[in-house]
């Protein structure tokens, strides 16, 4: 990732209504949430929806399908990934064991799924 599109998803999430947007898209993965509906869950005018969800796809964090008269938006999660692994591809210079505790706290959300014995 390149610093520019670093510094536009970072400042595309540097807005309340526009964090709040992309981590409710977060948790509605991989349905995703036609964009009347995410106006109405933030509680904002619909053309105020638009543009902030214009914002955040500028920015390669959220995308969107046409399906019928709706436009459903989904997280980008690709977007998010580049983005995280760019701020943390320099993580604690190259030292796993201070890197440990990040990783450990992503662990139990993102991690592999394991299936009972």
């Amino acid at each position: 990732m390149e610093n520019n599109l670093a510094i536009a998803a970072l400042g595309a999430l540097a807005q309340t209504t526009r964090l709040e947007t992309f981590r409710l898209l977060v948790r509605h993965e991989p349905d995703g949430i036609p964009a009347g509906e995410l106006a109405r869950l933030i509680a904002v005018p619909q053309n105020t929806m638009s543009a902030h969800l214009a914002t955040l796809a500028r920015a390669g964090l959220v995308k969107s399908e046409r399906q019928s008269r709706s436009i459903i938006y989904r997280a980008d999660l690709d977007g998010l990934r580049e983005l995280t692994l760019f701020l943390l591809k320099d993580c604690c210079g190259g030292s796993n064991e201070l890197c440990a505790p990040l990783i450990a706290e992503l662990t139990p959300c993102c991690g592999p799924e394991t299936t009972p014995s």
